[in-house]
C-alpha cells in the first residue's frame, strides 16, 4: 500500500508516526527515514529508541532548506537527499520492513533535491509487499493517483499563527 500525507497544515510527520506505531503494535517492524530534518532534536528522536528494534528512525537531512537560519549550499542539501532516497529504497527493498516511512520526500522532490521521475519509476516497479508512507507538502499529482490513500492536512488554525513558538511534545 503506498500512503500519502501531504498539505499545510500539522500532522503529517505525527500521522505516519501513528501509523508505524500501529504496526509495530501488530508485531510488524517499522522505519522513518526523514528527508530534511536534520540536526534538529525531535521527540522521535529518543522515543524510537523505546520501540528498537521494531521501530528504527533514521535522519538523512542537514536541516530545513533555505530558512531558519540555514547556511547550507543547495549542493549539500542534494547529496543528502539523494543519499537519504537511497537508504529508503534500500529498506524498501531489503524486505526487513513491514512498513516504510519516507518523511518530507514530497518536500524534497518539490525542492528539486531529488529526481522526482526516480522515484515515481521506483513506485511504478515495485512488486514487493512493503507499505510506504510519503509526507510532506506539495506532492505530485501523479502520486496523488497512484496512491491507495492520500490524507490532506488542511491548516485552519495553529498557534504559530499567534506568535506563539513550537512546543516541545506537539510539534516536534
Amino acid at each position: 500500500m503506498i500512503i500519502v500525507n501531504t498539505g499545510n497544515g500539522k500532522g503529517k510527520t505525527t500521522a505516519a508516526l501513528g501509523q508505524a506505531l500501529r504496526a509495530v503494535g501488530e508485531g510488524k517492524k517499522a522505519i522513518m527515514i526523514q528527508f530534511i530534518k536534520g540536526p534538529f532534536r525531535s521527540g522521535e528522536d529518543t522515543a524510537h529508541k523505546r520501540l528498537a528494534p521494531d521501530f528504527s528512525l533514521v535522519k538523512g537531512g542537514i536541516g530545513f532548506v533555505g530558512i531558519m537560519g540555514d547556511k547550507h549550499k543547495i549542493e549539500e542539501h542534494k547529496e543528502a537527499a539523494e543519499k537519504t532516497w537511497a537508504m529508503c529504497k534500500e529498506a524498501v527493498l531489503s524486505g526487513e520492513y513491514n512498513l516504510v516511512a519516507m518523511d518530507e520526500i514530497n518536500n524534497a522532490m518539490d525542492l528539486k533535491l531529488i529526481k522526482e521521475e526516480e522515484v515515481k519509476n521506483f513506485l511504478d516497479e515495485y512488486k514487493g509487499e512493503t507499505d510506504m508512507i510519503l509526507t510532506g507538502r506539495n506532492a505530485p499529482v501523479w502520486l496523488i493517483e497512484k496512491a491507495d490513500l492520500v490524507t490532506e492536512m488542511k491548516d485552519i488554525k495553529h498557534p504559530y499563527d499567534s506568535g506563539v513558538r513550537a512546543k516541545r511534545g506537539i510539534e516536534f
